[in-house]
């Protein structure tokens, strides 16, 4: 990327689940600040879809929201098809939905292990397949990004199965990359650490007694002083679905301020 220059998403035709709030939302926001003028955002909850994608076109591009559970693998599916159906072709292609249920490997239920793999990977793997099903039959090339987790490395104790369930997306990212390639069709992924998100203030409050102030406290603790922001990772996740990141492809990178195999000082 040329210094001082955005991308161009001027030819850019998206859908990023999840795309109602979070990271996902901050993508959207940056697609369109950079040229996006056909995007589809996706989500379970479709009041808040609907006010996001409202939000989102007063930017003058056409965005619309589709409701889909990525839990359900014939709504990923169709999803896709409806996005290709409006637009006539789909050329990026963001998975951020995801599910962060908490489980050990001491108290993680069946039900509960499927929940998550479903969500996290089973969904994002059926969305991308059908995404570059479509791109190959139109003749053009496309990129994928999938929203990871530092936790593809270990994970806390508490996140055995969405560790696992974010590492199988990290293994279909660079399997897909690999089969995909030949297509010009680009699959990266980026690991995303702790990240300062309203889901993430929900996760905390819900899970881990976390009461108002937490935010403060938790970045008073981090060597850089926060967490993880949104739109510095929408910035990398829009230069990876444009053309300026060239032939990238199979790249999972780690956006985080703790080094992955450092020892404590």
């Amino acid at each position: 990327m040329v210094r001082g220059r955005m991308p161009d998403h001027s030819s850019t035709v998206a859908v990023i689940t999840g795309g109602a709030q979070g990271l996902g939302r901050a993508i959207a926001e940056t697609l369109l600040a950079e040229g996006c003028t056909r995007l589809i955002i996706s989500g379970r909850n479709a009041e808040k879809g609907e006010a996001a994608a409202a939000d989102m076109r007063s930017t003058r591009a056409d965005v619309a929201f589709l409701r889909a559970d990525m839990m359900d693998v014939a709504q990923a599916q169709l999803l896709m098809d409806r996005a290709v159906q409006r637009f006539g072709r789909v050329t990026a292609l963001v998975n951020a939905a995801a599910a962060t249920d908490r489980g050990s490997i001491l108290d993680t239920t069946p039900e509960a292990w499927d929940a998550l793999m479903n969500a996290n990977a089973r969904g994002p793997f059926f969305a991308l397949q059908r995404f570059a099903q479509a791109a190959i039959a139109a003749g053009h090339p496309a990129s994928a990004v999938n929203i990871l987790s530092m936790a593809v490395h270990c994970g806390q104790s508490f996140l055995a199965p969405y560790s696992a369930s974010k590492a199988a997306l990290a293994n279909v990212t660079k399997n897909s990359a690999q089969a995909l390639r030949s297509h010009r069709i680009r699959v990266n992924g980026i690991n995303c650490g702790w990240m300062d998100t309203p889901g993430e203030d929900e996760t905390q409050r819900k899970y881990h007694g976390a009461a108002d102030g937490w935010l403060e406290k938790a970045e008073n603790s981090l060597p850089m002083g926060m967490l993880v922001k949104p739109d510095h990772v929408a910035a990398l996740a829009s230069y990876m679905l444009s053309p300026d990141s060239g032939v990238m492809t199979g790249a999972l990178v780690d956006f985080d301020q703790n080094v992955t195999g450092a020892s404590p000082e």
